[in-house]
């Protein structure tokens, strides 16, 4: 898959955001090793812990089918469902996507108009991981 058609995955996702308490909508396509695209929007809750991301969203999609080995995923977002500037991922998703993606994984932002490609050890560097429990 190229990296344009994960980018408007991840557009098409953002629309079904559902964000009436921020007002900021965020859509994740995530790729699989398997080639498979798995996306996610973030849902908001009255008691806003109970709310979840778009990124969290699509990796528990991907997981609860099976997948296990990540290749990327692009974000996008923005207040009022209207990309203006890249949308990193919170440290929350950057932690859970490091639990099933290596240091290589690609993270792709995409602000509307242009796109950049970030790793994960770029985002996380020093992330708690399965050795740590050793």
């Amino acid at each position: 898959m190229k990296e344009r058609e994960l980018i408007n995955a991840a557009v098409a996702a953002m629309k079904k955001a559902y964000s009436p308490y921020s007002g900021f909508c965020v859509g994740a396509a995530l790729l699989c090793e398997s080639g498979a695209v798995y996306t996610g929007c973030n849902v908001e809750n009255a008691s806003y812990g109970a709310s979840n991301c778009a990124e969290r969203t699509a990796v528990f999609k991907a997981v609860s089918e099976g997948e296990r080995e990540f290749a990327a995923i692009a974000i996008v977002g923005g207040k009022g469902g209207k990309i203006t500037d890249f949308c990193p991922p919170c440290g929350i998703c950057r932690q859970v996507l490091s639990e099933f993606a290596g240091a290589g994984f690609r993270v792709l932002l995409f602000d509307g108009e242009n796109a950049k490609t970030l790793l994960l050890s770029e985002l996380l560097p020093h992330f708690f991981a399965k050795n740590n429990l050793e």
